[in-house]
């Protein structure tokens, strides 16, 4: 049902019209949706005048509450997807966020070209499933393609020599966080930001934790308005906060 109702949204808006209108919308209401209850908790741990990476920014819908959020912030946003970024610089034109730098680039942890893909799912463009072709990814390859360049953050220009820490990363990129964060190792060690990542249950979320292991983080997951520390057997969720010690 909600994939039909997607489809006739398509056709009515047109594609690049029902993303920046379901952006919209989005933002509007995230406050309301239960299940992004987890990323406001990680919001308020984020201090004024700092820097935010949003990795994996699709079509605005969180880095609009994190450039609104943050007093003297600057949020760095990543996403190379065609379609996703034209409607992202819509939403910055729409509510004028001046401190959002975009990067239309994919990450991970080589440098290069990526192929990434759109799935099409019944006749239906999926933006927010789009990801890397990679072998360690099986689902959802079936779409509309394209190439990309591909970037480390540890060795990309614009995180060198900066003024001001990054104090947060917030990561979803559809089971390629782990490549993004093993490229990010030293960005990660020096500024000790905390990490809010959307990871599903398989062996990237495995060596997600593992690498955070080896950098001193610890695992937490939001109740209500607190965090508790992440319990495998108790708790069940896709969404973390990662926290330096």
């Amino acid at each position: 049902m909600k994939n039909a109702v997607k489809y006739i949204l398509h056709k009515l808006l047109g594609f690049k019209n029902y993303l920046f209108v379901f952006s919209l919308f989005k933002i509007y209401t995230l406050k309301r949706d239960k299940n992004e209850k987890d990323f406001f908790v990680f919001l308020s741990l984020i201090p004024d005048n700092t820097i935010v990476l949003d990795i994996g920014a699709n079509i605005g819908i969180m880095t609009a509450h994190l450039a609104r959020s943050i007093k003297g912030s600057e949020v760095f946003a990543f996403e190379p997807m065609p379609n996703n970024i034209e409607a992202f610089k819509r939403i910055v034109n729409f509510f004028k966020l001046g401190n959002v730098r975009l990067f239309e680039i994919a990450l991970g942890n080589t440098e290069g070209q990526a192929e990434m893909v759109m799935p099409v799912i019944n006749a239906v463009r999926m933006q927010g499933l789009s990801h890397v072709v990679h072998s360690s990814i099986p689902e959802n390859n079936e779409g509309e393609r394209f190439t990309v360049p591909l970037y480390k953050l540890d060795t990309l220009p614009a995180l060198q020599n900066l003024t001001q820490r990054i104090s947060a990363i917030k990561i979803d990129v559809e089971n390629f966080e782990y490549f993004v964060l093993d490229g990010a190792r030293h960005i990660i060690a020096m500024h000790k930001p905390v990490v809010y990542a959307e990871l599903w249950d398989n062996d990237n979320r495995k060596q997600c934790f593992q690498l955070f292991e080896e950098l001193y983080y610890t695992a937490f997951v939001a109740n209500g308005e607190k965090l508790i520390k992440y319990e495998a057997d108790k708790h069940k969720t896709q969404n973390f906060i990662f926290i330096p010690a």
